[in-house]
């Protein structure tokens, strides 16, 4: 892919969300809406929230403005945005992304919710699931540990004290405030959040990676013996040819491209931060299925193992972030560009900001901030470290 290509609709993804203010649209908030808020009988039933959820999700028009969501800021998103910043500060140490780097931290620690053992963070919405109810900002894993891992990335740059506290402290709400399952040699996996009970393997590993990385600062031998029993618990149920499913849950036995990403990622990180390199083989089985899976000739990314559509932009954007924990961009340099030239190419728009899903005959074109933006990025941030 030609530099200018990919500056053009980077500076074009960059200009938008600034003027965005980072705010946004999310494809879970439909029940943010003023008028689902106002019908009693309907906004206390699951069915009708998790319908209401999935017609928004699905739908490739966007109902959000008469049905009154406002755009607003997603914690995760932010964290996002931290990343891609530290990266782009590291690459190139301008003011201008020293001080965003100042006011994303601020925003996000600002945004954290209380009354828990350490700092966690939600999403800006309630989200109805097949598995579970979330009300708007209930901590969960997966958003704590993203938060976590750039603010250590903030930290790292600005020695804000402040950062390093706040970071080391989601160790102990998930050491202390999630549930667990616990198989019976011993290992475990962490709950999405305080309030389930479920098996997400994706979530758990996020966990095991923050806590090695917090064990780098700390020194605490309990976080990495934590994180090397619920490591386990996920490895046991790798397949034989290098997949996960999503969940334990009989309605969770999809595979899917960018949670298959994350999963690799986290095995990555705390190989790097631990010293144990005994999944080696195991990151090695799952990043050949990966990448032969997912991945066509062409640049599209299949959704899931056995269907192309949808093509959802978080799955290049996870394709990049991969590559790069993994250290092997560079050696899948021509399918990196293939895949980052094909987002651009069919899922960007003239304004900048890049499309949630094509659809086999209809493409959702609606900006959502924390899916697509956010992620892309980040992910193009990490690329232009490796320019």
């Amino acid at each position: 892919m030609e530099k200018s290509k990919f500056s053009e609709s980077f500076f074009k993804l960059k200009n938008y969300c600034e003027q965005q203010h980072f705010k946004g649209w999310d494809p879970y908030d439909g029940l943010n809406s003023k008028v689902f808020q106002a019908i009693p009988g309907i906004r206390d039933c699951k069915l009708f929230r998790l319908a209401w959820i999935q017609a928004f999700k699905r739908n490739p028009v966007n109902l959000r403005v008469p049905f009154l969501i406002d755009k607003d800021y997603n914690p995760k998103g932010l964290g996002l945005f931290l990343n891609a910043y530290c990266n782009l500060y590291s690459s190139d140490p301008q003011e201008e992304y020293l001080q965003y780097i100042k006011l994303l931290s601020d925003q996000v620690i600002n945004l954290s919710t209380p009354g828990y053992s350490g700092a966690c963070w939600g999403y800006n919405f309630d989200w109805e699931s097949r598995a579970f109810f979330q009300p708007k900002y209930t901590p969960t894993i997966v958003a704590s540990v993203f938060i976590g891992y750039a603010l250590l990335d903030a930290y790292e740059i600005v020695k804000d004290e402040k950062l390093l506290k706040t970071a080391i402290s989601v160790a102990e709400f998930i050491l202390k405030d999630l549930n667990r399952t616990i198989d019976e040699n011993g290992n475990f996996s962490f709950s999405y959040s305080p309030l389930d009970q479920s098996q997400v393997f994706n979530a758990t590993l996020l966990g095991s990676r923050l806590l090695a990385r917090i064990f780098k600062y700390t020194n605490n031998k309990i976080l990495m013996s934590e994180a090397k029993k619920s490591i386990d618990f996920c490895i046991r149920h790798q397949k034989a040819d290098g997949s996960w499913t999503y969940s334990t849950l009989p309605f969770h036995q999809w595979i899917d491209n960018f949670h298959t990403g994350y999963n690799l990622e986290c095995l990555s990180e705390y190989q790097k931060y631990s010293g144990d390199k005994s999944y080696h083989k195991n990151i090695d089985k799952g990043f050949n299925y990966y990448l032969n899976t997912f991945f066509l000739d062409d640049g599209r990314c299949k959704y899931y193992n056995n269907s192309l559509y949808p093509i959802d932009i978080h799955a290049p954007a996870q394709f990049i972030v991969t590559l790069h924990r993994l250290g092997r961009l560079k050696e899948n340099r021509n399918a990196a560009e293939k895949v980052l030239t094909w987002a651009i190419d069919h899922m960007q728009d003239k304004k900048g900001y890049f499309y949630f899903q094509r659809k086999r005959g209809i493409t959702s074109k609606i900006p959502y901030m924390r899916w697509a933006q956010a992620w892309m990025f980040y992910a193009m941030s990490i690329y232009k470290l490796h320019e």
